[in-house]
Parts: structure tokens; sequence; C-alpha cells
């Protein structure tokens, strides 16, 4: 019989105090383990560990320096962090782990991470042994203040701009890096105080939209643990998403509240690759966030991904159409059931599934102007009657890849199933 895995909280934020403030009332459980690496020196080499334990005799602490050969985000998790968490999930004084997360470590590739990244130190299991195997994610805290999050949320100020940039090559933008925290999350506290009533209601009208369901406490006002009891049976709890999946999770207002809405743009065409590409600045003004799925003309078989927030913009791979799949058996069982039927509702007998779905959520950005150029990017009827044999010889300014700003040099892959960031 497979023994239990190990509770595993993430605590997240972009304020190192808060995070702390948010993951030190967990410690008040026998048994709990709070764990931080402060990677502010990761580009010399050194990530310092602190580990924080809950024993019957209080709670004791050990810091460590880490030594790295390579100074990254990924030799951290999988040289240190990922090792760490087994180790832990197998101590029989262990309850719980909690992860108090340094800014430049986001949740949602760490919760990859931990299921994915096979750890090779011990190769005892035949080399097929994660972390994922000895702790199980129960829950993903976002700390957030509320007079700060959104001018980051939405500005173009990059990671090293604000000094929380894990290395000097480190492109993320504060705004991929801030959304990406409170999505991730399965509960949110906040802290502070916006700056007026109208700034308070345009935050309170995003993370409406942003984050439908999840609860949103002041942090102190309740304890992290009834938090995290009180979690609903569908609560994220560390699923990775996936480019396929619903656009719109959970009921969001779909109404206008203090400049804050919701546009929806469809098309059963494709975008033109150049067209495309001129209209994104659309997107990037006056917008907190995008996702969607995109059909380009020039990458006929392959879905792609497009997600933007602030002036941060990815586009990155998100796999082969189901219409590339043809009989093969074996390639359709690995398909997610619901991304099937959705499918089979909207097939075309010339296309398939291909499409264009996009939510945009605005906060200054008009949905006329949105929907409008847009609409303008896509192929025109005679563009579209001239097949894909002649799309596919037209210049592609996105080539496997596209990030803004345009001189970015790191490739983001986004596939069917996982979704792995390259800063």
């Amino acid at each position: 019989m497979t023994a239990p895995r190990t509770s595993l909280v993430l605590v997240t934020g972009l304020s190192r105090e808060l995070t702390a403030r948010a993951a030190t009332p967990l410690l008040d459980r026998p048994g709990t383990v709070v764990v931080h690496h402060d990677v502010s020196g990761l580009d010399g080499g050194v990530v310092v560990r602190t580990l924080r334990e809950a024993g019957p005799h209080g709670v004791t602490e050990h810091v460590a320096a880490i030594e790295l050969a390579h100074g990254c985000l990924s030799c951290t998790l999988r040289l240190d962090l990922l090792p760490l968490l087994r180790t832990l999930g197998r101590r029989p004084d262990v309850s719980r782990v909690v992860l108090e997360l340094d800014p430049a470590l986001e949740p949602e590739h760490l919760c990859w991470s931990i299921e994915n990244v096979v750890l090779d130190d011990l190769p005892d299991d035949g080399g097929t042994e994660t972390a994922g195997d000895s702790v199980q994610v129960t829950g993903v805290l976002a700390a957030l203040d509320a007079g700060s999050w959104f001018d980051a949320a939405t500005g173009e100020e990059a990671m090293a701009d604000v000094g929380l940039a894990a290395t000097a090559d480190d492109e993320r933008t504060l705004a991929q890096v801030a959304i990406g925290q409170v999505e991730s999350a399965d509960a949110v506290l906040v802290a502070g105080q916006p700056a007026d009533a109208w700034s308070g209601a345009r935050l309170t009208a995003v993370l409406d939209r942003l984050l439908p369901g999840v609860p949103r406490v002041r942090l102190g006002a309740v304890h992290p643990d009834a938090l995290l009891t009180a979690l609903p049976r569908d609560a994220r709890r560390g699923r990775v998403s996936s480019p396929h999946d619903p656009l719109l999770a959970g009921q969001p207002p779909l109404d206008e509240d203090a400049g804050v809405g919701l546009v929806r743009f469809a098309a059963d065409r494709p975008f033109h690759p150049e067209r495309l590409h001129d209209a994104l600045d659309v997107l990037l003004d006056g917008v907190v966030r995008t996702r969607g799925r995109l059909w380009l003309a020039t990458q006929h078989d392959r879905a792609v991904w497009l997600e933007s927030a602030g002036g941060g913009l990815r586009v990155g791979d998100a796999g082969p159409w189901l219409d590339t799949l043809g009989d093969d058996a074996e390639l359709w069982a690995q398909v997610d059931p619901q991304r099937a039927a959705a499918a089979a509702l909207r097939w075309d007998p010339v296309f398939g599934d291909r499409d264009v779905q996009l939510a945009v959520l605005t906060h200054r950005q008009s949905p006329m102007a949105i929907t409008t150029t847009l609409f303008a990017a896509l192929l025109t009827d005679a563009e579209l009657a001239a097949g894909p044999d002649l799309w596919a010889t037209w210049p592609d300014p996105f080539g496997e890849w596209h990030e803004d700003p345009c001189e970015a040099s790191a490739p983001t892959d986004l596939h069917v199933t996982d979704r792995e960031e390259h800063p």
C-alpha cells in the first residue's frame, strides 16, 4: 500500500515581508516545517536556505548557504529544493511542509516541477522519482498589498527594475509575476489599503474577474489553517493550467465595474501573422490580462498560446490541433475529454477544431478598440480562400515563439499538457 504523501502548502507574493507574515502562523501546528530560499544572491551562485521547524519545544531555525555550480532558478529547484521536499516528505516527524516562496519563484512553475522533474541524485528508483511522490500540494496562499498590487500588475517594469530579479538575465516583468502568483492561489490574503475609494473599487473589480470564487481575507484576520481547511472541493491546489482549459474560470462578473470589464474575442478563421504582430499593442495598454488560443495562418497545424500581463506578452506553442491527429487512437486517448467535447461542438468540415479564442481583462482599453483591431488582423475572404499552402510562404514575425519587448532572446515553450517557462 502506498504511503500517504505529506501535505505541502505554498505561500507566495511580491513582498517578502507579507509572504513571511502569511507563512509564519502555520508554524502553530507541530510537525510543520517552513522552508524559504532567498535567491537574491543567485547571480553569485549562492542561495540562502532557511528552515523553521515547529516541534514539541517550540520553533527551531536552521540557516544554510547553498552553493550552486550554475546560478539559475532551475538549478535551485533541481539541486536543492526538490530533493529537500522529498527528504522532508519522508520524515515521520514532519506532517506538513510550507514553502515561503521568494518573489522570483513562481508557484505554477514550481508545482509543475514537483510533479514532473525527475530527481537524479538517488537513482535507486530507476530514474522515475519526483518530489511529488513524497509531497502533495494541498493549498496555495497569495499575500497581496492592496496599495501597490494593481500598479505592479498593470505596469511595464521588469523584475530587475524593482530588485526582485533572480539573475541579471531575468527578463520577466513584474506584471507577469504578480498576475501568475494570484492566478495560482486558492486563497488571497490582503494587506494594506488602496490609495482611495476608486482605487479600492477598481482592485476589487479586477480580482473578482481574475479570481472568481477564490476567498479573499485580510491578512491576519483569519488563521491560514482555517482558510486551508475550508477550501472548496474544486480548489486548484497546485493544478497546472493547460492552454486548452476554459479561458474564464468559475463565474466572473460579465458587466463592467469601476472601468474594469471582460472582452471575449472569437473567430473561425486564422490571423495574418504580420497584421497580428502589428495589432498586439492593443493588448498591452489599459489591459490587465489576456489569455487565449490563436489560429495563426503560418502555423496551421499548431495551436498558438497567447498571454499578456500589463505591458508584458508571451506567445508560445500549445500543441497540435486535434484535426491533425487523424485516426490515431493512441493519440486521441491522451486528449482531455473536456477539450475533445468542446472541439466536437465547433468542428468545421474543412478546418476541424481550429479557431481563435481570447479573453481580455481590461481596465482602460476600449472593448471596441480591441475587437476592431483584432478583427482587422484576421485573414480576408480572398486570403482564406488561398489556402494553407500559400499561407505557409508568408513571413512570420513570431517564428516558433514571441515575447515582448521584441529584442528579448529567451523562448517560452507552452505544451498541451504542461507549461514550461524560461525567463
